[in-house]
């Protein structure tokens, strides 16, 4: 008997090409074009775990990518979206191993996050170092907290 994990994610994203390809008939059949974004996600075949950071200055994006190399990264920042996208290609390693399980993803990946209207586009920063790439993007002026001061009388 084979002990196989479920992976809600994995579900969540089944279901969101579904819908896209529902969405994508329909706009096939009105004439409408879809983006280069849509054939981006409905190619991926994993994404991305991400934990999403807010402080006072910053919002902060951690996404796991282990064993990707830098090179394989794209960060796109596009009308309000910032897209990660790539691909983790599949290195057999040993020809005369015979694999039993595999639960690592392979193949194209992509993340897409809406961010607000208010930051510093022309100062988002991307790092990438141990198999974490981290994307930092600054607040605008008027997009962080102001302390008023409470008078007594």
């Amino acid at each position: 008997m084979t002990l196989t994990r479920w992976n809600p994610a994995k579900e969540l994203i089944s279901m969101e090409r579904e819908f896209g390809k529902i969405f994508d008939s329909f706009n096939n059949r009105f004439g409408l074009k879809s983006s280069k974004e849509d054939e981006d996600f409905s190619n991926a075949v994993w994404s991305p775990l991400t934990d999403v950071i807010e402080n006072k200055d910053n919002y902060s994006l951690h996404l796991d990518l282990p064993g990707i190399k830098k090179e394989d990264v794209k960060i796109t920042f596009n009308n309000g979206k910032l897209i990660i996208s790539g691909e983790r290609k599949y290195e057999n390693e040993k020809s005369d191993s015979t694999y039993h399980h595999i639960e690592r993803a392979f193949g194209k990946y992509y993340r897409a996050f809406t961010l607000p209207e208010k930051i510093v586009e022309d100062k988002i920063d991307a790092n990438f170092k141990e198999g974490t790439l981290s994307i930092t993007i600054p607040k605008a002026e008027e997009a962080k907290p102001k302390q008023i001061e409470v008078k007594v009388k």
